[in-house]
C-alpha cells in the first residue's frame, strides 16, 4: 500500500548494506531479529530490477525489514488502518504540506517497508517461500513508489500483470 512520508527506523534496531552487484541506489535496513531470514542482496536486485524494466537509471530507494509492531504503527498513522500489513510505500516525492524537499533529494524515490512476521505467515498461507513472498513484496513496494495502485480493478490487473512479469525476469 502506497503511504505518505518517509519513515525512519531507530539505527539500534538495524543494519544496512547495499547489495554487491546491485547500484548503491537500493540500500536495505533489516531488523537484526531477522537478519538470518533475509537475503538483502535478492530484495535490492528485485528492486534495481522493477527500476529498470520502468526506465529508471536514477532513482534510489531503501528497504526496510521490521516487526509487525513497527508496521502495525506506520499502517495507523499514514493510513489510518489498524494493525499490521505486509509492505507499505512511503514515496519521497509525494509532496508533505510544510516541507520542502532538497534539490539533491530528486533522486530519492522512497521507502518500502515490509513486516517480517506477517510476511512469514503470509508465504505459509500462500504455499510460498519467505524469500519468494519477500521478493513480490519488494517489486510490489517498488511499483507503488512508481506511481501503481491497485485501487480499482483496472489498476489492479495493470499491476499484477507488469509485478508477474517482472519476478518472472527475476526467475521467481
Amino acid at each position: 500500500m502506497g503511504a505518505s512520508s518517509r519513515m525512519t527506523t531507530p539505527a539500534s534496531r538495524k543494519r544496512s548494506e547495499v547489495a554487491e552487484g546491485v547500484p548503491d541506489r537500493v540500500t536495505t535496513q533489516v531488523d537484526a531479529a531477522f537478519e538470518a531470514e533475509v537475503d538483502a542482496g535478492d530484495l535490492a536486485r528485485a528492486v534495481a530490477a522493477t527500476l529498470a524494466a520502468e526506465g529508471d537509471a536514477t532513482s534510489e530507494v531503501t528497504i526496510a525489514i521490521t516487526d509487525d509492531d513497527t508496521i502495525a504503527a506506520l499502517n495507523r498513522q499514514y493510513r489510518g488502518v489498524e494493525g499490521p500489513t505486509d509492505v507499505l510505500s512511503f514515496p519521497a516525492q509525494t509532496p508533505t504540506p510544510g516541507f520542502v524537499t532538497a534539490p539533491e533529494a530528486a533522486t530519492y524515490l522512497g521507502d518500502i517497508v515490509i513486516a517480517l512476521p506477517f510476511t512469514r505467515s503470509q508465504a505459509a498461507e500462500l504455499g510460498r517461500s519467505l524469500g519468494e513472498e519477500l521478493r513480490l513484496l519488494a517489486v510490489h513496494g517498488a511499483l507503488h513508489l512508481l506511481g501503481y495502485d491497485h485501487a480499482e480493478p483496472g489498476e489492479e490487473a495493470a499491476m499484477w500483470a507488469w509485478q508477474a512479469a517482472i519476478l518472472a525476469g527475476l526467475g521467481g
